[in-house]
């Protein structure tokens, strides 16, 4: 019996996938919920897993193809032998062997073995990460095994107790190259071809067009000002480490800018708005668009309900987003529906930058790089932490005044954090 190995359905509006990388190879035995492929789509990266137990006898779509979904990747042949090894250890009956009583210690260390000898290779890379016993999570797969989204939500539930070990400075992220170029890294410089092509990714092509696309029909129009860092930072210093004792995360900059943000929209909705037709969608929820740098591309995972969530909430959350980034977890979900976006070159040490819009937003505020710069203070010239910001705007929707006074809302909110806790 032969069982097809089809593109899933991806979310409204993906119709294609590209075929990024074969994770098994043909005549590899596969287990249920084993990850067989990775799909890139314009918005995800994703993987495909094993619904049934068997051998990969066949990949019909090879690396770097584009396929429909419901196309065909590939065919498992199960075979009797393969599903007799995949079935869980309970269900086969072992001689009765009198033995000593195992010792609490043993015991829970015998049902771990037990549990990890059926995980997934997917699921036990999890189960390592955050160096979890196995046989404490409750499983939800077919026969009783362990799936990639009950350690999810395992390890959702019990934070922050649960933590994943930072990583190590030395690794870096691998770079989105064509596999033919991976030989060539390892080249002295001099050794290398004088030029290299390798195909667009998916991902990279719809952010050239959803760009090229914002450039050609909106009326875009950035305004520039600056804030002054210092209470900022003096609150951090004084909270640091109260805060990450307490929640479980650092506190940085983003969360009061995304709160400073929530003042200004509610203050100024056209910024939160967006032109439909010949009609305007103004928006009285606040889901703010987090913009972050991947080896894949630049992706902007969205906060929703920001105006609800409190400074803890936040971190977690954009923690939480980023990672998933990073890791190419990101789901259609966490994509969507955004209302304003916020961009930090800052990260990267941008001292100034005009961002372009994220349809069909209307606004996308940009954070820059903290510099100690001479300023003006009552009549006397200090030295002051300070930071450029950018608003880009619609100006179709949005009129000059709007997009300055949101601007100088956000800048008396950060020059003075009460204002925040009062939301004035």
């Amino acid at each position: 019996m032969t069982t097809q190995i089809t593109v899933p359905a991806l979310g409204e509006s993906v119709t294609t996938a590209t075929v990024a990388k074969w994770l098994k190879h043909e005549g590899d035995d596969v287990a249920v919920d084993d990850a067989l492929v990775e799909l890139e789509t314009d918005k995800v990266t994703l993987e495909v897993y094993a619904q049934v137990p068997g051998k990969l006898s066949q990949i019909v779509a090879k690396e770097g193809s584009e396929i429909e979904v419901g196309g065909t990747l590939g065919v498992i042949t199960e075979e009797a032998a393969v599903q007799a090894a995949n079935k869980p250890a309970r269900t086969v009956a072992a001689p009765k062997v009198e033995a000593a009583p195992a010792t609490a210690p043993q015991a829970p260390a015998a049902a771990a073995a037990a549990a990890a000898q059926l995980l997934a290779p997917a699921v036990r890379k999890l189960v390592d990460e955050y160096r979890l016993n196995p046989a404490a999570i409750p499983a939800s797969g077919k026969g009783g095994r362990l799936t990639k989204g009950d350690v999810l939500s395992f390890v959702e539930s019990k934070k922050p107790e649960i933590k994943a070990p930072p990583a190590s400075p030395l690794a870096a992220p691998a770079e989105p190259m064509p596999a033919a170029f991976e030989a060539h890294r390892e080249m002295p410089v001099s050794d290398r071809p004088r030029e290299e092509r390798g195909r667009m990714t998916q991902l990279r092509r719809r952010i050239a067009e959803r760009l090229k696309a914002a450039q050609n029909s909106a009326a875009m129009l950035t305004t520039f000002n600056e804030i002054d860092m210092t209470q900022v930072l003096a609150v951090r210093d004084r909270y640091r480490d109260s805060f990450e004792k307490k929640y479980g995360v650092r506190l940085g900059f983003l969360s009061f800018f995304v709160k400073a943000s929530v003042v200004a929209l509610k203050e100024l909705p056209a910024v939160n708005a967006e032109i439909d037709g010949e009609e305007i969608v103004y928006k009285n929820h606040y889901d703010i668009g987090v913009a972050v740098g991947t080896p894949q591309g630049l992706v902007v995972p969205v906060v929703r309900d920001a105006d609800r969530m409190s400074f803890a909430e936040l971190e977690m959350k954009i923690g939480e987003l980023a990672k998933k980034a990073r890791d190419g977890k990101l789901g259609l979900g966490d994509l969507s529906g955004g209302t304003f976006t916020i961009t930090n070159g800052g990260v990267y040490g941008s001292l100034m930058s005009t961002p372009i819009l994220n349809p069909p937003q209307s606004g996308i505020m940009g954070m820059h790089k903290v510099e100690s710069r001479p300023v003006a203070v009552d009549g006397k010239v200090e030295i002051r932490p300070m930071m450029y910001v950018a608003l880009t705007y619609d100006h179709r929707l949005v009129d000059g005044r709007e997009a300055v006074t949101f601007l100088v809302r956000v800048k008396e909110c950060i020059e003075d954090p009460q204002r925040l806790l009062l939301d004035i």
